[in-house]
């Protein structure tokens, strides 16, 4: 008689493996790849949608994206601790790709947005904007028509302002009322949205954000349990599992993008949602792959426990939806986040070091405080690369000459698009360097990427300063440019790092370490937001108004964080010796 795990299949028996890692990567990996596809479909057009439909300015759409970053990554950590002490990770996934799939979805509701109000002469007009590109054109509504304007540091003036004056043709009937030049100190602008849109907004960001949080640190914690302990393959499977990640965002950018800006915001967002319902759909399907993997510490009591007359597992479904209603107030209240959350993330963090120190002895205790310093190291690194999702959108929206064809949302592609095409390269490195003994360690690992992501940025403020045309615009190359050196240091740190918490930390706290990983790239939104926050200058309907002044900012900021990535790299190389020693024999 054979004896068989949860999901059927049977122990001791030869595992299945695809191209040599356990077959359930197969799944992880497709399930992943379409969970991210929804989120980095909506990622490409979140600050450009806030900006341009619903008419933010540059600080408050960066604060939202940065608050929503923060929250995205704060939530594995419950979810993390959920699953560890009564879901497992399976359910937890499930739970949480349902939320995600309803959140893309509400995502599409995107109803009418902003309008924004010029008065000029004691008049209020509205303004219109044709154009989603780098030739959109702002027009003041008159009773006669609509007259194209532009906003500049000297004020507003009509285009073709001489003609208008000379009484030529259609222009000048449609431009009687309206000044053809006003003084700075002579307009006032002013923004209107649609309640029920933005309340819509936030509670689809609300819905996504929980989701991710009973799904993200989960799903990294299954890959980690297809493996056995110091199995070889780990490094390359993970790394794998990270091409699915950036395979399903090239897809995203690329398409979500394309029907966001071409047709209209609810149908890039719509595909969002389909790709996160393949991704239920695939992760559901596949449960017999993972051959009981990731299921309930204590599968009895999940069963036969109840509280208040429903069923345990139940009341974690409805605890995921009521969460939903004070994420959604938070979401309207931004500035809290910014405030309260490096505090309440401090505290976790030294909690679980004060937990480290003294629950734990010899080489579990060394081991934890690696990961906890790694972790530590980390924050840098992505508040510097989360700029992908702000400042460096905003960036090729604003400061990045782009052919016709390209918008703001394309330049998501390169990042995954250069992982799909170097992450199996890095796979294979690590395994043919470490059969070697020539693998560099885990923190010289993270060395090289802050090393590159600070290189990235210093290649970006030197085109900013010598290279921009007379638009002040950068040639694309110089950014993609900068992706590229990004994403080196994203394959040094990244997949290494999931790697690294579940070969670091004890296997009863994988869970939490796991979420606690994600919290660095929590706090990490945070100070990106206040960098991002920093590079803003004003713009009305959605269009900047100073382009000197916003690439003179932008290569200012760029140039600061972009020393400090390369110096901070440089002293983490210098301690990874004392760092590979506590590691105590880990790979």
């Amino acid at each position: 008689m054979s004896l068989t795990d949860g999901a059927g299949a049977t122990i001791g028996a030869p595992r299945k493996t695809f191209l040599g890692h356990p077959r359930g990567l197969v799944v992880l990996f497709f399930t992943e790849m379409w969970e991210r596809f929804s989120f980095y479909g909506m990622r490409a057009m979140l600050t450009i949608y806030l900006i341009q439909h619903f008419l933010f300015g540059p600080v408050e759409a960066q604060g939202i994206y940065a608050a929503y970053g923060a929250l995205v990554y704060l939530l594995p950590v419950v979810g993390g601790l959920i699953a560890d002490k009564y879901l497992g990770s399976r359910k937890a996934v499930i739970i949480g790709a349902v939320l995600l799939v309803a959140g893309h979805f509400t995502m599409a509701f995107e109803g009418s947005g902003g309008r924004e109000f010029i008065t000029v002469g004691g008049t209020e007009y509205a303004i219109e904007v044709d154009g989603r590109n780098t030739d959109r054109q702002l027009y003041a509504v008159t009773d006669s028509g609509r007259v194209p304007i532009s906003v500049t540091p000297e004020g507003v003036t009509v285009v073709d302002a001489a003609d208008t004056a000379a009484g030529s043709g259609a222009l000048a009937a449609t431009a009687a009322g309206f000044p053809a030049q006003t003084a700075a100190d002579g307009y006032t602008t002013r923004t209107v949205r649609d309640p029920s849109g933005e309340m819509t907004l936030f509670l689809a960001l609300s819905l996504i954000i929980v989701g991710v949080g009973f799904l993200k640190a989960n799903i990294s914690t299954v890959v980690g349990q297809l493996y056995e302990e110091n199995d070889p393959r780990r490094d390359g499977g993970f790394t794998l599992f990270y091409v699915g990640i950036n395979l399903g965002s090239v897809l995203a950018t690329g398409l979500c993008s394309y029907l966001g800006y071409t047709y209209g915001w609810a149908y890039g967002f719509g595909l969002a949602g389909f790709g996160m319902l393949l991704g239920l759909a695939t992760f559901l399907l596949g449960q017999s792959w993972l051959e009981g993997r990731g299921g309930p510490p204590h599968p009895e009591k999940l069963a036969g426990t109840k509280v208040l007359g429903i069923p345990l597992e139940a009341t974690f479904w409805i605890l995921g939806l009521i969460a939903v209603f004070p994420v959604w107030l938070l979401m309207q209240r931004h500035e809290i986040i910014s405030t309260s959350l490096p505090w309440l993330a401090g505290i976790i963090f030294a909690a679980v070091v004060g937990y480290t120190v003294t629950q734990l002895k010899g080489a579990e205790r060394n081991r934890m405080l690696v990961a906890q310093v790694l972790i530590f190291f980390s924050v840098l690194f992505w508040a510097l690369f989360e700029q992908a999702g702000s400042s460096l959108t905003l960036f090729a929206d604003q400061s990045t000459d782009m052919p016709g064809w390209f918008n703001a949302g394309y330049t998501q592609m390169f990042n995954p698009g250069i992982i799909v095409i170097f992450g199996p390269i890095f796979a294979a490195l690590w395994v043919w360097l470490a059969k070697r003994k020539m693998e560099p360690s885990t923190p010289v690992k993270f060395s090289f990427g802050l090393v590159f992501v600070g290189i990235g940025f210093l290649v970006l403020a030197w085109a900013s300063a010598t290279q921009a045309g007379a638009d002040f615009r950068v040639p694309l190359f110089f950014l993609f440019l900068t992706y590229f050196f990004h994403t080196l240091g994203e394959l040094c740190l990244s997949p290494v790092g999931l790697s690294m918490i579940t070969k670091l930390s004890v296997d009863r706290l994988v869970g939490m370490m796991m979420g606690v990983w994600f919290l660095s790239s929590s706090v990490a939104h945070i100070a990106a937001g206040v960098i991002a926050q920093a590079t803003a200058t004003d713009t009305v309907a959605g269009v900047v108004t100073n382009p000197q002044l916003a690439l003179d900012t932008y290569g200012s900021i760029f140039g600061t964080i972009g020393w400090t990535g390369v110096g901070v790299g440089i002293v983490l190389l210098v301690l990874s010796p004392l760092l590979k020693k506590g590691m105590a024999g880990v790979r």
